[in-house]
């Protein structure tokens, strides 16, 4: 902090504290808390740490955090992902994208290679800067979801007739009349927490526009309401197209943009905006106190 009287030097003069480093990044409003430990002989994310970046008063505020590391001869790099509640995120399409830019402009390339908890993906970069991941082939078996017991994934017993369909992590979508009329903080939690998903689920609510395109909005599992989820708009375009309401190529409109679902042979292309916001660091009071 500057005191009244003395010259504040430039933010390009500071000298960097010791501590963590890390980038704020959004796609589409979804937004998420990278840390790159590339380089290192261990990830450094906790629950505890996770938890306590999460929290937008005390700590950075985020939707997910992404741990960024090492890769293998088949792959730039692995990505972990971490809800606020401190619990694990299988899949996070968004923070992919955005990540997966981030390499890519490091690498000086248009197209990369990774891993993550749903296995290996890939991602490019558009002449219009958007970036596209494939999130692979939709999970669409009860066992896979995963679900508590066999069903039918098209008609849960539920109320609203949802459809379960995994993307790496589970997800519980509904159509619906008009999203914008929902109470996602009184129904999210309530299917999130349902006993027919041992693992709980992501929560979409989606409604027809036109054919091929949706209006979604978005319960996510261990965090809330979010602006967007790139996992969830694959989902919901996967269980249109298994309803009969749309064709494989769906636009969402989100609370926080637009994303576009192709779901094509080799698996659900997500394609959207990525940003990279600005980087910080992690002070060492801050790391050891939420170790």
């Amino acid at each position: 902090m500057c005191r009244i009287g003395r010259i504040c030097p430039r933010m390009d003069q500071v000298t960097q504290p010791n501590g963590l480093p890390f980038m704020k990044m959004h796609g589409a409003g979804n937004d998420f808390v990278v840390i790159d430990s590339r380089g290192r002989e261990s990830a450094v994310v906790t629950p505890a740490l996770a938890r306590a970046l999460g929290d937008r008063n005390r700590g950075v505020g985020f939707d997910q955090l992404a741990e960024i590391r090492d890769g293998t001869a088949d792959a730039a790099f692995t990505l972990d992902f971490w809800n606020g509640d401190g619990t694990r995120a299988e899949a996070c399409g968004n923070a992919t994208r955005c990540v997966s830019d981030y390499v890519m402009r490091g690498l000086g390339q248009d197209a990369v290679s990774l891993i993550t908890a749903r296995g290996g993906l890939s991602a490019v970069r558009l002449a219009d800067g958007r970036v596209s991941v494939n999130m692979g082939v939709p999970q669409l078996d009860w066992q896979s979801v995963p679900l508590a017991h066999e069903v039918d994934l098209l008609h849960l017993p539920l109320p609203g007739d949802p459809v379960a369909v995994g993307m790496g992590n589970p997800h519980c979508v509904l159509f619906v009349e008009d999203a914008e009329a929902v109470d996602l903080t009184g129904l999210g939690p309530r299917y999130e927490h349902d006993p027919i998903f041992p693992q709980r689920s992501n929560v979409e609510f989606a409604s027809l526009i036109a054919p091929d395109h949706l209006r979604m909005r978005v319960w996510e599992r261990g965090t809330g309401i979010t602006l967007a989820c790139g996992s969830g708009a694959c989902a919901t375009a996967v269980a249109a197209h298994l309803r009969g309401l749309t064709g494989r190529r769906v636009v969402l409109d989100l609370d926080g943009g637009v994303l576009e679902v192709d779901w094509r042979s080799d698996g659900v292309w997500m394609t959207g905006p990525v940003a990279h916001v600005f980087d910080g660091w992690l002070t060492p009071a801050f790391l050891a106190a939420h170790r």
